[in-house]
């Protein structure tokens, strides 16, 4: 266990916001108003996975090895949130952190997701830890050969404990990460349609009624169906709950919630949040805290917004030095820097 940079007090994770980005607003917001498109270091290939579900779909991936590899580090794997891909700018600079530390990266896009949309019929959704369990099985043991460390963002991080607290336990995972996960998702759709959030509701819900009427062989019916929805709520209900074998959103969200699969992890996993997340409440880790999770270390920040954690005194994010800390400490290697 990490006691190092464990919530100890109850009150928060050491955290200073940087300046001029103060409140869990503006942390979240940066990441859209001050998108980065540099490029990548290292030797990057494009991979693709099929699924092990008979249904034909593909899963599109990015690997990226670093020009100077740090030995025996296990291959960094990032799945991405929420209308994002393997391109979110959270995804690229987590990806520039790790293989500046000599870490191979793997960028994973979901069934459907970003330029790899066009590989499958069928998309991803918070419960699709299938997606995760084909990409495992489909990597060359050489890739595997020291090990794997998987970090899901937001929804992404729910899907990866839905992996986590039911897959395949034979695979070479020595840890995972997730930042920001909604764990419960009626709480976060409740949170997200409240009155003060509804700038976001109205980004997020266009964002996804775009990606998914982009989807290719999407149905007539279906296509209406989705124009119709107003909220996510109804978005979930009319369209992902049936498309994927849901009764309704309510039994979609009661399933998939992420937070009911942590007691039953095995693996040792880092979970971040942060308890100004506008969009994801806090409670349900709370709630978790209490509970005796000898696998499982809860880190929270008394700040850091939505995948935010752009802290003071430091360029890259604050998530990213903690799951570096984390690796390095299963690794048995000194992890003392502050974050």
């Amino acid at each position: 266990m990490l006691g190092a940079i464990r919530d100890t007090a109850g009150q928060g994770a050491t955290f200073q916001d940087r300046a001029p980005w103060w409140g869990g607003d503006l942390q979240t917001l940066r990441n859209v108003v001050m998108r980065r498109t540099r490029g990548l270091p290292g030797q990057s290939s494009t991979l693709e996975f099929p699924m092990n579900d008979g249904s034909g779909d593909r899963l599109g991936a990015t690997l990226h090895e670093p020009y100077a590899p740090s030995e025996d580090s296990p291959l960094v794997i990032l799945i991405h949130g929420l209308t994002g891909c393997e391109d979110s700018d959270y995804m690229r600079e987590s990806a520039r952190f790790h293989l500046a530390r000599g870490r191979a990266v793997l960028r994973l896009n979901l069934r459907g997701a970003g330029s790899a949309g066009h590989l499958a019929g069928n998309y991803y959704h918070a419960g699709c830890s299938a997606d995760i369990q084909s990409m495992l099985e489909g990597l060359d043991a050489p890739r595997t050969q020291h090990g794997l460390f998987l970090v899901g963002y937001s929804l992404g991080g729910n899907v990866l404990l839905n992996w986590l607290g039911r897959g395949d336990k034979q695979l070479p995972v020595v840890g995972a990460a997730t930042v920001s996960a909604p764990i419960e998702p009626w709480q976060a759709c409740q949170r997200m349609m409240e009155p003060r959030n509804a700038l976001y509701h109205h980004f997020l819900i266009q964002r996804m009624k775009c990606d998914v009427l982009s989807f290719r062989g999407l149905p007539p019916s279906e296509r209406q169906t989705i124009e119709g929805t107003r909220n996510i709520f109804e978005f979930d209900d009319h369209w992902v709950a049936p498309r994927n074998g849901f009764d309704d959103a309510m039994d979609y969200y009661t399933r998939t919630a992420g937070a009911q699969f942590v007691p039953a992890i095995t693996i040792p996993t880092l979970m971040i949040h942060a308890r100004n997340d506008p969009w994801i409440p806090v409670e349900p880790y709370l709630v978790l805290k209490e509970r005796d999770l000898p696998q499982v270390e809860i880190l929270l920040s008394n700040s850091g917004g939505h995948l935010g954690f752009h802290a003071r005194g430091a360029q890259e994010t604050w998530h990213d030095r903690a799951i570096d800390r984390y690796i390095r400490k299963l690794a048995g290697r000194n992890a003392s820097a502050e974050l």
